[in-house]
């Protein structure tokens, strides 16, 4: 726990850390010393941290599953400006963790001020020793991006987090009086002489696989589903990174490496009324992603579904930041059967963005988005302009103003809607304004977030995810926290949220307003309780249409109805004990079947023909449990469920099927297993179950289209990673459903139709996949 030799003495040695949590402003509870020095290739930090040994979180873990056991980190703004900065955390076993800071957030991320798909080649070392534990890390100067002089001044942050504890602290100082981090930021200076150096970056990657995989793209086009295989297939890739003048960065992809290696978080998809938001795990996209980051989310790169080749550039010249990305995409041609005359096209997205450092730390931004599919003639273009403006230390403010023609007649993306994406004009034109503004402010006590967002019925994104139009949309949220000054209690106090939409012709949408109380403790232990969240909903004769109520697309139709809801629900979260992590939540309450059975025709709808309220339940259960430090087992629980109401049972009138009987139970059950045999080498198994269990008509409900369906996949993945682009991958995963054994389709859902009892195997994969990064 001592600095030995002439080196270690000649380090930069520094203490002094504060808490930020739970005691804003109180020194470290454990003693905490960090040493910095530097040659000519590397940064090096390392860190004492003291405490009691058996008290230390610290177990063998993939890459980046690092938040269970105690962490330290340096953050490193190496242009100085306050906005943007690279992150580096460790474990005690020096497991590795690493993300671009960015001081803009974007609201669908949990971790919305970290890009973590940041990955570069770094070297970390930890070890637990009899009173704390050691971690050494040396970062490569070609593995950072910073100005080209001779003497540089960086921000830096140096940080240690006690899991048990649900301590942060912080050298220097970092509040929550403030906004932000970087502002807070200390400045590194006496680093002379270094350079990126030339940094080419080569990875080429092999895929080997065999599969056996059920193609229903010919359902739509009157062609019966089949069985896709191969014994044997290869695909070769290569990417190709370019560093030019240190801080431009060319990224060149040939057949990019898209398989996934990644597996999706489960989420309840059954009876959602808009698009569910997946993040992007792609790494071609992923890197960078914050120099297209604006209010409006303007770039979702997983429109990009199945491109060939990709082109990004991204850098900062003084004030200056530019980002520049372009791919194909070949999944319109691929949708489709190979007799059909759209079979192999392809689409083309370009997105450019540009923005200039004003001010203390507020910046000015342009971006401009392109889609093309040449072979039917559709386009997508969006223009405009965006800010971020600092006001004072509490308070930011963020705005964009963009606009959209396009020209799309639902040929190449056939994913469009336009009840969902925008309205019809003459000739399949589309073409309107959006606009996002949002005040935010962060404090010890008092936070508050404020939007406005108005989207006109003409707007469309095809690379964005903008799953509503035509509405003008305010919400609000305010916090205040208590921080005891002694106890278990981290923080406790009251928050309310309040949104109200409208279209533009002035018609009230959506009326949502809730409190309630959130406790957190020591431990990571979280407590929020909702006792009472009032809902009003209204649907509009186009959005019965977009629902898939086809028979209500022209008159006669419902018109504008409106449905009153309450929902009522608690959730728990806890660390306290060292080998599990438990959440679990239930909210109760009312909820839209927006799945009910559409009438035969338009001359004898029903009242239960077309969306109604039901009762509605829905909980959250995980359970992380690490056994041995090698092992950790992620299990995942989620339900939700609709069941009718006496209010139903009275639609119905002449049909009796009573009140409380299920409209349809949704299961998601997930077992995820990771064996970490090293730092470089893992097993990991996934087992997932999913049933929508639901009456139909021809079963005798009358309350929802769906049918019982039963999925359970399994996955298979053993790891040799020695850093980020050298590694190797042997995978299998299968898929098993209650489909008809002879591939008939269901006359209601269009799909192959579902059986009662059986499984058959409709895809399986069997894949090896290496990859190996070249660095000059």
């Amino acid at each position: 726990m001592q600095p030995v030799g002439d080196i270690a003495q000649q380090m930069a040695k520094v203490t002094g850390f504060t808490q930020r949590n739970p005691h804003d402003g109180e020194s470290v509870s454990e003693r905490t010393e960090a040493y910095l020095g530097y040659d000519q290739k590397n940064l090096y930090v390392v860190f004492v941290c003291y405490d009691d040994p058996h008290q230390v979180r610290a177990r063998m873990s993939p890459r980046e599953d690092i938040f269970d056991d105690d962490q330290v980190e340096i953050i490193l703004d190496t242009f100085h400006d306050r906005r943007r900065a690279y992150a580096f955390q460790s474990t005690p076993l020096g497991v590795q963790w690493d993300a671009i800071y960015t001081e803009a957030s974007r609201e669908e991320e949990s971790e919305s001020h970290f890009d973590t798909s940041f990955d570069t080649v770094w070297d970390s070392r930890g070890k637990v020793t009899d009173r704390g534990f050691v971690v050494w890390m040396a970062i490569p100067f070609r593995s950072l991006r910073f100005p080209a002089t001779k003497q540089q001044l960086w921000g830096i942050i140096l940080y240690r987090g006690i899991t048990r504890k649900t301590e942060e602290s912080f050298w220097p100082p970092v509040t929550y009086k403030m906004e932000g981090r970087l502002a807070q930021a200390a400045t590194l200076n006496g680093l002379e002489g270094i350079s990126p150096g030339r940094d080419i970056e080569l990875i080429p990657y092999g895929l080997l696989r065999g599969f056996r995989a059920l193609d229903t793209s010919g359902i739509p086009f009157s062609q019966p589903p089949f069985f896709r295989q191969a014994q044997l297939q290869g695909q070769p890739g290569l990417d190709a990174k370019f560093v030019l003048h240190d801080h431009f960065v060319l990224d060149l992809a040939a057949n990019p490496d898209f398989s996934q290696v990644e597996s999706e978080d489960p989420q309840i998809t059954v009876n959602q009324r808009y698009a569910v938001y997946f993040p992007e795990k792609r790494p071609f996209f992923l890197e960078n992603e914050d120099f297209f980051r604006t209010p409006i989310d303007l770039l979702f790169t997983r429109s990009i579904a199945d491109p060939s080749a990709g082109i990004r550039l991204t850098g900062k010249e003084g004030p200056y930041s530019v980002g520049v990305i372009s791919a194909d995409d070949r999944s319109p041609g691929l949708a489709v059967p190979s007799s059909n005359p759209l079979s192999g096209i392809r689409s083309y997205f370009t997105i450019a963005r540009a923005s200039r450092d004003i001010f203390g730390q507020s910046s000015v931004g342009a971006l401009y988005s392109d889609w093309e599919c040449p072979s039917t003639g559709e386009f997508n273009r969006i223009g405009g302009f965006d800010t971020r403006l600092k006001l004072n230390p509490n308070w930011t403010l963020d705005g964009q103003a963009v606009t959209s023609s396009s020209n799309l007649n639902l040929n190449c993306e056939a994913n469009l809607d336009p009840f969902s994406s925008g309205n019809r004009g003459n000739n399949n034109y589309y073409a309107g304004p959006a606009d996002k503004l949002e005040l935010h402010r962060d404090g010890l006590h008092f936070t508050y977030d404020g939007t406005y967002n108005d989207i006109t019925p003409g707007f469309v994104t095809i690379p964005g995810f903008i799953n509503r139009v035509d509405i003008r949309e305010t919400t609000q949220t305010a916090d205040y926290r208590f921080r005891p000054k002694r106890g278990w209690v981290v923080d406790w106090g009251p928050s309310a949220y309040l949104r109200y939409d409208s279209d533009h012709t002035g018609l009230r949408l959506d009326d949502d307003s809730l409190a309630y109380f959130a406790v957190q403790g020591r431990g990571q232990t979280t407590i929020i309780v909702r006792p009472y969240e009032n809902f009003r909903e209204r649907l509009r004769p186009q959005d019965f249409c977009f629902l898939g109520f086809s028979v209500f697309c022209a008159p006669p139709n419902p018109g504008n109805t409106d449905f009153h809801e309450h929902t009522s629900g608690a959730t728990a979260k806890t660390s306290y004990f060292k080998r599990a992590t438990i959440t679990a939540g239930y909210y109760w309450g009312d909820g839209v079947n927006f799945v009910a059975s559409p009438p035969a025709s338009r001359a004898a709808p029903q009242p239960l023909n077309q969306p109604f309220l039901a009762r509605q339940d829905s909980a959250v259960a995980t359970l992380t449990l690490r056994p041995i430090k090698r092992l950790k087992i992620d299990n995942t629980y989620l339900f939700d469920r609709l069941r009718a109401t006496n209010s139903t049972f009275l639609l119905a009138q002449s049909q009796t099927p009573g009140a409380g009987r299920g409209i349809f139970n949704n299961h998601i059950i997930r077992s995820k297993w990771n064996w970490q045999f090293t730092p470089q080498l893992a097993l990991r198994v996934i087992l997932q179950y999913n049933a929508v269990l639901a009456g139909t008509p021809a079963t005798g409900s009358p309350y929802t289209f769906l049918p019982t369906s039963k999925q359970f996949n399994a996955d298979f993945l053993l790891t040799y990673l020695i850093h980020p682009g050298t590694a190797l991958y042997v995978g299998y995963n299968s898929d098993l459903q209650n489909l008809n054994r002879g591939l008939a389709l269901d006359p209601v859902t269009g799909g192959v139709m579902n059986t009662p009892r059986g499984y058959i195997n409709d895809s399986r994969q069997f894949f090896v996949k290496a990859s190996y990064q070249f660095r000059f």
